[in-house]
């Protein structure tokens, strides 16, 4: 295995980084083709309602939050890559278990299974790449990582749903089903791992990590960042609806025209973050996001949906490498693991919690009324973000790039 002392300390696109990324491009392609299809699916297949659809959404999602509390800590011991196979391997054998699941209980089984498989692969990979990272280019690594993310969560949905539509839900599954797979190989080419580079000695007692630190130095990123995946959860889970509502045929070019915007802005918006913090990128990043959901509310033509795409995705795509950047930044090398668990729980839980409140708005008012007060979001991202930094002092580049 290579040690990562090895790597010139400024060389980013090393040859693991760019397995990691491809790796958790296919994770999350999996996750996010199969997660818009469940409502349709589980509505036509078992006649479930909306409690119980929502019920598929969050158990997946609390199932995943409780494991990277495990995760982590079990990252922290060392043994990266064994921890990562088996987590693979419960993704993928859950994705494949989908097509059996004949019973409404065995289906709910399944999404607690996956949970726990997504969350200790999505873990691994994160403490990984924030491993290798250089740490004065933390900003720009975690943008072009993100990308995998993004990128999926942008374009997974629209082949998602095509698939569903066209070929039926068993299709879908078995084209999730061999994304998970070709994961596996891919990470068992990864040769540097956060194990590989600590000490062989074990820290004494008086250096033992401070876990409870560690959660109130990342609170603040994480919590915005589950703020903006409620939006995001918004979309993800009613996008299809509001189309149909406001009479848009093909709702999907949303997701593709975002997409395109995560794109562009995502290696310099890290950039930016690493010359001049988080100050340059947060307020900008959520006020476009808020102006995306805004232009949303309004739109009942193709070109209103594509222009709030576009808003939406750049501040996106500003957001949340930041945000991961940020959280990383806080803590020691030893802690990445339990951070970068705690920062992936906040997208699961706010979009969780975005399906569900924003669900529950948009049964009592509309579609178009539920997307304008998801924009309140973004605005409390401001209100907090303010009273907890610059209320402290504006953020000093040269602090954040330590």
């Amino acid at each position: 295995m290579k040690e990562q002392h090895d790597i010139p300390a400024s060389k980013l696109w090393t040859r693991d980084f760019v397995l990691l990324t491809v790796s958790n491009l296919f994770l999350y392609l999996n996750l996010q083709m199969i997660t818009p299809s469940l409502p349709a699916y589980v509505t036509e297949q078992f006649g479930a309602g909306q409690w119980t659809v929502s019920l598929v959404i969050s158990l997946f999602a609390l199932s995943a939050i409780v494991t990277r509390f495990f995760a982590g800590a079990w990252l922290k011991r060392g043994r990266t890559a064994l921890i990562l196979l088996l987590g693979l391997t419960v993704y993928m054998l859950a994705t494949a278990s989908y097509y059996g699941a004949g019973t409404l209980a065995l289906f709910l089984l399944i999404r607690i299974l996956y949970g726990i498989g997504f969350g200790v692969s999505s873990t691994a990979f994160g403490t990984m790449v924030s491993d290798i990272i250089p740490i004065r280019r933390m900003g720009e690594g975690m943008g072009y990582f993100g990308l995998s993310t993004s990128l999926s969560m942008s374009a997974a949905p629209v082949i998602g749903l095509w698939l569903l539509g066209s070929y039926g839900f068993s299709t879908l599954i078995l084209v999730s089903t061999l994304l998970a797979i070709l994961i596996i190989p891919l990470s068992l080419l990864i040769r540097s791992t956060p194990s590989a580079s600590k000490p062989a000695t074990a820290p004494s007692p008086a250096a033992a990590p401070d876990t409870r630190g560690t959660y109130r130095r990342v609170a603040l990123p994480c919590f915005l960042n589950m703020l903006l995946s409620i939006t995001y959860g918004g979309l993800i889970s009613y996008l299809a609806l509001f189309g149909k509502e406001v009479h848009i045929g093909n709702v999907g070019w949303f997701f593709l025209c975002n997409a395109g915007a995560v794109l562009l802005v995502r290696p310099v918006s890290g950039k930016i973050f690493d010359k001049k913090g988080h100050f340059a990128v947060l307020p900008p990043g959520a006020l476009m996001v808020a102006v995306g959901l805004v232009l949303l509310s309004y739109t009942s033509s193709m070109t209103g949906l594509l222009a709030s795409a576009l808003c939406y995705g750049i501040g996106y795509g500003i957001l949340q490498p930041s945000l991961q950047a940020w959280t990383v930044k806080q803590v020691s090398p030893e802690m990445r693991g339990t951070a970068n668990g705690t920062f992936y729980n906040s997208i699961d839980l706010g979009i969780a919690l975005g399906s569900l409140l924003l669900g529950g708005i948009a049964s009592g008012t509309s579609y178009s009324t539920m997307y304008l007060l998801s924009a309140l979001a973004m605005l409390l991202f401001l209100a907090i973000y303010v009273s907890g930094t610059l209320v402290k002092g504006k953020p000093q580049a040269s602090a954040l790039r330590k």
